[in-house]
């Protein structure tokens, strides 16, 4: 196998069912095969030819591949350039769940159409995923929150989109809320949040994200964000903000922090001190 040729697989630390692959390949050709999960890939460079149900596909710099489970297919690069692309796996075991709850109907059966789409946004998601499997600081709520908002793009593809309902007071996400409030420096997992709701664990990222317009990781990120906020103006130091309120380290705490006030952590208390 030439050197140009490399194979990276990354095993998800939040779920023992989905993996990742990133690929850069010249000289090499897969043989006809089949996955038992759904494969998403984004060709990130060069140009990918194969073989699948029935015709022949090319995917260039930017698209997007899409295999079911038992798709048979091949592949190798369909130019002189190396072909860079990152692959994810979803057992369906992980992603049906997640689309009955977007309100796909007999998700065994779901099935995507178009095996290369040109999608900016399909393309957001698989790569959002694919970096949560790679950062081994993911915590297991953000990656079934951001499963969960896979899913439902995935259904709203298909034309399944369900009407959130108006909002009324519901003392089970109160109560969920005020369980995200309490354990703020704590990792916080889907299941103890489902058992706080008594309700299935996928239902409540559908009905918790329609009640307060957030997923419940959304939700916890920004709480613990604001709480964060608070004691910066208060004059606690970076490290031990960030320490306090559950981010590994103050690198994490600014990737967190700026996109939400459009400054880091640092620059918004050295403005709070010239005023």
């Amino acid at each position: 196998m030439s050197v140009e040729n490399r194979f990276q697989f990354v095993k998800s630390a939040s779920c023992d069912e989905v993996m990742l692959l990133e690929a850069s390949m010249n000289d090499f050709s897969y043989g006809t095969h089949a996955h038992e999960e759904f494969s998403f890939g984004v060709t990130l460079s060069g140009r990918q030819d194969f073989y699948a149900l029935g015709e022949h596909h090319k995917s260039y710099s930017g698209n997007v591949i899409v295999f079911n489970p038992e798709d048979a297919h091949d592949g190798h690069s369909g130019t002189d350039d190396t072909l860079h692309y990152k692959m994810l796996y979803v057992h369906p075991d992980q992603l049906n769940p997640m689309l009955e709850s977007a309100g796909v109907r007999c998700a065994q059966d779901f099935r995507i159409e178009h095996t290369v789409q040109n999608d900016l946004v399909l393309q957001g998601h698989i790569l959002r995923l694919a970096n949560l499997v790679e950062n081994k600081a993911s915590s297991a709520l953000e990656y079934s929150s951001t499963l969960f908002e896979f899913a439902e793009y995935l259904a709203h593809q298909k034309g399944i989109q369900i009407d959130p309902k108006r909002r009324i007071k519901d003392p089970v996400f109160e109560r969920v809320r005020d369980y995200l409030h309490a354990h703020v420096s704590e990792e916080v997992s889907l299941d103890a949040l489902s058992q706080v709701a008594h309700m299935s664990k996928y239902h409540l990222l559908r009905c918790f994200r329609d009640y307060f317009g957030m997923t419940p990781h959304q939700y916890w990120q920004n709480y613990r964000i604001n709480r964060a906020k608070e004691a910066l103006s208060m004059g606690m130091s970076l490290t031990d903000v960030a320490l306090t309120f559950g981010f590994t380290d103050v690198s994490y705490f600014n990737r967190r922090f700026k996109p939400i006030f459009g400054v880091t952590p640092h620059q918004f208390r050295r403005t709070l001190l010239r005023t």
